[in-house]
């Protein structure tokens, strides 16, 4: 399966491999901002090879920006956020999804569902977390959580 990922700062071209992004993923020279981009793209590669269809990513209002909206083979949409870190040092990655964010997700969230563009016959909503901690060897290691608030 190839997928083509293409966000403002990142390609992925279709012939990219968890494994390749998980090689990017593990150098160590990323500055945070890049560490961060190349998260999504790993996360949303990952909730594709899962069945899931990603319908929009960095979706921005003025209540804080979706990393990933996605729907379910359910037919269930997902809004995602993705906190990637390279180690739990400071804590999990999920931890950093505070009761503000949260709050500005879901804002976000039903703004996304009236806008007009997004009429996507759909069975429910979802809000959840992809943490993904990094290690300096090996693979990302990925901790979905779903229904997370």
């Amino acid at each position: 399966m190839t997928i083509a990922i293409t966000t403002s700062q990142t390609t992925i071209s279709p012939t990219s491999t968890t494994g390749e992004l998980a090689a990017r993923l593990a150098d160590p020279t990323l500055d945070p901002k890049r560490l961060g981009s190349l998260g999504e793209d790993y996360a949303a590669l990952w909730l594709q090879r899962q069945g899931c269809t990603i319908l929009d990513r960095n979706w921005r209002t003025r209540y804080g920006e979706i990393d990933l909206i996605a729907l379910t083979h359910q037919r269930v949409i997902l809004f995602v956020e993705v906190k990637t870190r390279r180690s739990t040092r400071f804590g999990v990655p999920q931890e950093a999804v505070t009761a503000r964010k949260r709050m500005g997700l879901r804002r976000a969230g039903v703004q996304w569902l009236t806008d007009p563009e997004h009429r996507f016959a759909h069975r429910g909503v979802r809000f959840d977390v992809i943490a993904i901690t990094v290690p300096s060897h090996g693979q990302p290691a990925v901790n979905h959580i779903r229904e997370a608030f």
